[in-house]
């Protein structure tokens, strides 16, 4: 499209008259710009403003014509018009007079209403301003309410409920009535009142903290007087109804709020009602901090805490009351502290409580403080248990602590067992009258029908010691039993307690104290005869001692899983080793003897009768003997023969011992009628039992051989050496040489001067036959094995 300046000037340069007459169309119509329209005819051609002036009053002219016409046209109804006009005008005025008159009437009458009028909305502008400021003091009257019970909180120090108070002022009261003045000066007010309560407050917290520090003892001590008299009163209860002993028991009640009232009572004498909170965070903050410092001093115990019960007891009514306070903080207050809060420092306190239990109670060595250390645990897990702490790792200590306390039993016990074993005089009980024997028998199972129909006096086979051990133990089993006890265990658990700690005491401290007396060099055969006797009486004894237990805990000894006493391998070790001491003793007794034998081994004839070492010996050996009777059969014989057997083995040592270097014939000869002796001794059975002369082949190779050398045999015995029926079948071939050259050495110095006697040549040079055959016989063996 093309612009109208455009347009214009392509027109004037067509024809300028009927240019000028579109431009004033144009000008007339508004349809395009004028601006543009006017320059393109003053701008295109020259003289164009003059031409178009002329253009432009000649349109004019034709204008003016056109509505001088019009109104020629119109001019009679214009006349008319007016004439009409003038027509009215009489009655017009006739109408203002009547309309003037009627609103002086109107007006006149209106008066009274307008006045009426106005009193009305004078009144109604009045309603409505008592309702608005009615509705503003109900708006005001609250706040002023709260300000003046504010006022009051703080003059009676009431700091908590005034910071309560404030606080309902400024979030819910005052945003209501901001615009006021009077509310204006109270917020003003409030932050300096704040700061007054945050220093009382904080002055009340600081005392309150201190005194909290100093009640705390008392707090707890009350605390567990009263979880300790309501486990009482349970325990008085549950026995009314036949509860069993055993059955767990626990304290789970909370102890109610007017106790806590009671316990904290001390503490909050002198203080309000958590009246020193105080700027929240900050009082949290700072209330935290300082109950963490006071209980790191709590926790911390006296280093003699260990000595006595009462360091214990300090110690457990600390922790108590700092943390019955703590619970009672979390329930009387908000946000001081939480549960989170409470148990985070509990948890943190009780690894400290059991670090230090441990280490301390391994110090303990009584165990009455051991026993009093496990009710004082008791009674503060309970305690705090009423408070909703958990506790259980603290039963779990109590186990550890369990073994400790049968530990110091067990060392105890030994202590007693040592003290009843050294008043003993290891000998049968006398009793001389029927009140005696019941006295006993009362006290320790034994039964013996034969004893009972046996005339008084008489005598129980058994020592003192044994019904003062077994006394001893049963005392051992009630003080484990006192351990168990409020352990929240079951009867089966009691009973096999009882039962394990029953078992260390038999098999370990038991018998460690029968093992050493045993040892002991005072202790000779007839006290460890007195010994063996006990220690059966004291196996048979172990049934009773498990009936006793299972009277204690109502638990058969049927049950599944239940631990047994092991009280025969006790005894049957402690009876083995009083057995080989006896073998031992016996045998260091023989060789007593023997080292007194003085034998001339150079004699040339015998005495004729026994040594007197042997026969006093062999005197010695039958009243033994006689005092073995009381042990069971096979001991006695076994003794018997292990004593028959030394003696032999002696004698055949000091026949050949390095040292002797000759012995002559008569000293053979003197050995035989010793030797003869103790075959007698065997074969007159010392000990009954034994079948045939199975007692006499104790001498049997002392036999062979002096029977050789007595007789001078030697070709039976080379000839037969080795053959199963061989008459000298004991008769080691190296023994009877070293024999031989004993004698055969005698034989050279006693003959030095009979050399030339046919027999003594004989002899000689038989002697030194025998050897060297004998040395051919050894060496043969030699290379052969």
């Amino acid at each position: 499209m093309m612009s109208a300046a455009g347009k214009s000037g392509a027109m004037l340069e067509e024809d300028p008259d009927q240019t000028y007459e579109n431009v004033l169309a144009e000008i007339q119509s508004f349809e395009l710009p004028i601006e543009a329209t006017l320059r393109s005819v003053y701008d295109d051609q020259p003289n164009a403003h003059k031409k178009f002036m002329e253009k432009l009053d000649a349109c004019i002219r034709n204008h003016d014509k056109e509505i001088e016409k019009m109104c020629n046209f119109h001019h009679q109804g214009f006349v008319d018009a007016i004439t009409e006009l003038l027509k009215v005008r009489t009655d017009a005025e006739k109408l203002k007079v009547q309309v003037t008159d009627t609103n002086r009437r109107f007006q006149d009458a209106g008066k009274e209403v307008i006045v009426q009028t106005e009193d009305i909305i004078r009144c109604r502008i009045q309603q409505r301003n008592i309702t608005t400021v009615v509705e503003k003091l109900q708006l005001c009257l609250p706040v002023l309410e709260m300000y003046s019970k504010l006022k009051e909180q703080m003059s009676t120090k009431r700091y908590y409920s005034a910071l309560k108070t404030m606080e309902q002022l400024e979030n819910v009261y005052f945003p209501r009535v901001s615009q006021y003045r009077f509310c204006q000066l109270m917020i003003e007010n409030l932050p300096k009142l704040r700061e007054d309560i945050k220093e009382i407050s904080m002055s009340d917290l600081k005392d309150f903290l201190e005194s909290i520090r100093k009640h705390s003892d008392k707090i707890g001590e009350t605390a567990m007087k009263q979880a300790q008299q309501q486990k009482i009163f349970t325990v008085t209860l549950q026995k009314q109804n036949n509860v069993k002993f055993g059955k767990t028991m626990y304290i789970n009640d909370r102890i109610p709020e007017e106790r806590n009232e009671i316990v904290l009572k001390h503490a909050f004498e002198e203080e309000d009602e958590n009246e020193e909170e105080g700027d929240e965070e900050t009082f949290e903050n700072y209330y935290r901090k300082q109950r963490k410092k006071q209980a790191r001093l709590v926790l911390q115990p006296q280093s003699n805490m260990h000595e006595t019960v009462d360091g214990y007891r300090r110690y457990f009514t600390q922790i108590v009351g700092f943390f019955v306070v703590e619970d009672h903080i979390l329930h009387v207050t908000q946000g001081l502290v939480t549960r989170a809060y409470t148990d985070e420092l509990w948890n943190m306190a009780l690894s400290k409580i059991i670090a230090v239990l441990r280490a301390h109670s391994s110090y303990c060595t009584d165990p009455d403080l051991v026993l009093e250390l496990k009710n004082l645990i008791v009674i503060f897990a309970d305690t705090l248990q009423g408070y909703g702490f958990p506790v259980n790792r603290l039963f779990d200590l109590l186990f550890e602590i369990r073994d400790q306390y049968n530990e110091t039993l067990l060392k105890k016990w030994a202590g007693v067992f040592r003290d009843i074993f050294e008043e003993d005089n290891y000998s049968p009980i006398p009793i001389v009258s029927e009140e005696e024997y019941r006295a006993i028998i009362s006290k320790f199972p034994f039964q013996d029908p034969d004893l009972e129909k046996q005339p008084f006096p008489k005598k129980l086979p058994m020592s003192q010691s044994v019904p003062h051990i077994y006394i001893q133990v049963k005392e051992f089993i009630y003080a484990s039993l006192k351990f168990s006890e409020s352990l929240h265990r079951s009867s089966t658990e009691i009973d096999d307690m009882l039962r394990k700690s029953t078992n260390l005491l038999l098999t370990r401290t038991l018998s460690s104290c029968l093992l050493n007396l045993i040892k002991k060099p005072h202790i000779g055969l007839t006290e460890l005869v007195q010994i063996i006797i006990n220690t059966t009486h004291l196996e048979q004894a172990c049934k009773y001692l498990e009936d006793f237990i299972t009277n204690i805990t109502n638990i058969s000894q049927e049950t599944v899983h239940t631990t047994r006493l092991y009280g025969l391998s006790t005894f049957k070790d402690a009876r083995h080793a009083a057995e080989g001491e006896i073998y031992t003793k016996l045998n260091q007794k023989i060789d007593e003897f023997v080292q007194l034998a003085d034998y001339d081994w150079t004699m040339s004839e015998p005495d004729g009768r026994a040594s007197g070492y042997l026969m006093d010996l062999i005197n010695f050996l039958r009243s033994i003997f006689q005092v073995f009777t009381h042990l069971p059969g096979k001991v006695a014989q076994t003794a018997c023969m292990s004593a028959c057997q030394h003696l032999s083995t002696s004698l055949m040592q000091m026949l050949l011992d390095s040292e002797l270097k000759q012995i002559s014939m008569g000293a053979v000869q003197q050995f035989n009628l010793d030797v003869i002796q103790c075959e007698l001794f065997a074969s007159s059975e010392p000990v009954p039992g034994f079948q045939g002369d199975t007692l006499q082949l104790a001498f049997i190779d002392l036999r062979q051989l002096l029977d050789l050398f007595m007789v001078w045999d030697w070709s039976t015995y080379l000839a037969d050496y080795g053959q199963p029926a061989s008459k000298y079948l004991r008769v080691n071939p190296n023994t009877a040489l070293t024999l031989l050259e004993k004698m055969k050495d005698t034989s050279k110095k006693n003959n030095i001067f009979a050399q030339f006697r046919k027999n003594d040549r004989d002899k000689q040079k038989l002697i030194e036959t025998v050897v060297k055959q004998l040395r051919s016989l050894v060496n043969g063996m030699s290379q052969h094995t």
